[in-house]
């Protein structure tokens, strides 16, 4: 038996996001957020793509999003790539939920409470060895909590987890471990079997039960990633060695910084199309740690307005 890596963002909205998924995501939510105490009564499972399409404000990344016990609207994302402004994008989306609750005329006595629920395949806050780190507003010297249950910002870090199967205990334990090595099962461990809705997330999870294109979505999904991560690496060696050889000429960091150039739109014209004339003359003028950091940014490119906002904001800092 094989199971899809719900680490992707296709089998994450699978297993949490479909319309068999409530039982599974209010378990999944109650262990990350509260402990596993049995906080999270009921559910409603949302399209986070249903927002108001509003000229001027930015796509929300999400994977799932839900409004939960209390009217509080939790928005989960699973991210595999640790991109350039990822922990920016996670506040710009918990604050975009939060704020777009409001129509126009309506009080502000009509927002409700807004948790964003990160799960990342790589380790945010290296001084920190806890795998749950939980993110609320205080005043700065003492500590006093600000509205400390309208807004909070909940990051579960999977490398940080480093428990075998003989050593989970708690219902966060294991659904920490489904998510960091379901893929790599060949059955379901009793351990987890005996929690009925991880036994339904595994079912779910099994590649016996998506057809031939969902198979081949997934497919395309891990080679895509792997793409990604391999172009990082790659970049930074064909920048070298391109660096290198016309260093001889024009000096070893305008070598580098042509070969970054070409690597970077190369990759940016496979994400998002063909670039105009004056897109190429403003990533020309960008220096070798700007290219770097474009290099980075372009993982998480949409489209070319997701190019162009990326280069307007860099100007603007300028």
């Amino acid at each position: 038996m094989n199971f899809i890596n719900p680490k992707t963002d296709f089998a994450f909205k699978k297993i949490f996001g479909s319309e068999d998924s409530k039982d599974i995501l209010i378990s999944f939510l109650n262990a990350l957020l509260y402990e596993a105490q049995s906080v999270i009564e009921d559910l409603e499972i949302i399209d986070p793509y249903l927002a108001p399409n509003i000229k001027g404000i930015k796509d929300t990344y999400l994977d799932v999003k839900a409004k939960i016990t209390g009217d509080k609207t939790v928005i989960i994302e699973m991210q595999v790539l640790n991109v350039e402004y990822f922990q920016q994008r996670v506040l710009y989306n918990a604050t975009k939920t939060y704020s777009m609750q409001l129509s126009t005329g309506s009080g502000y006595s009509n927002l409700n409470p807004v948790i964003a629920l990160t799960i990342t395949d790589f380790k945010m806050f290296e001084n920190m060895d806890t795998v749950i780190s939980h993110f609320i507003f205080k005043e700065k010297t003492f500590l006093v909590d600000y509205l400390a249950d309208e807004f909070e910002l909940v990051f579960v870090e999977l490398p940080k987890f480093n428990k075998g199967l003989d050593e989970l205990e708690t219902l966060t334990d294991k659904w920490i471990y489904f998510m960091k090595t379901a893929q790599a099962l060949q059955s379901v461990p009793e351990e987890l079997g005996n929690v009925e809705e991880l036994k339904q997330a595994f079912q779910i999870a099994s590649t016996a039960n998506l057809n031939a294109q969902e198979l081949d979505d997934l497919d395309k999904r891990e080679i895509w990633i792997q793409d990604q991560r391999g172009s990082i690496s790659l970049a930074t060696k064909i920048a070298l060695a391109e660096g290198i050889e016309q260093g001889i000429e024009q000096g070893i960091e305008q070598g580098i910084k042509q070969g970054n150039l070409r690597l970077i739109t190369r990759l940016l014209e496979r994400s998002v199309g063909a670039l105009s004339p004056e897109i190429q003359a403003c990533i020309s003028q960008l220096s070798v740690e700007e290219l770097e950091s474009l290099g980075e940014a372009v993982l998480d490119f949409a489209t070319l307005s997701d190019l162009t906002t990326w280069l307007q904001a860099h100007n603007n800092r300028q």
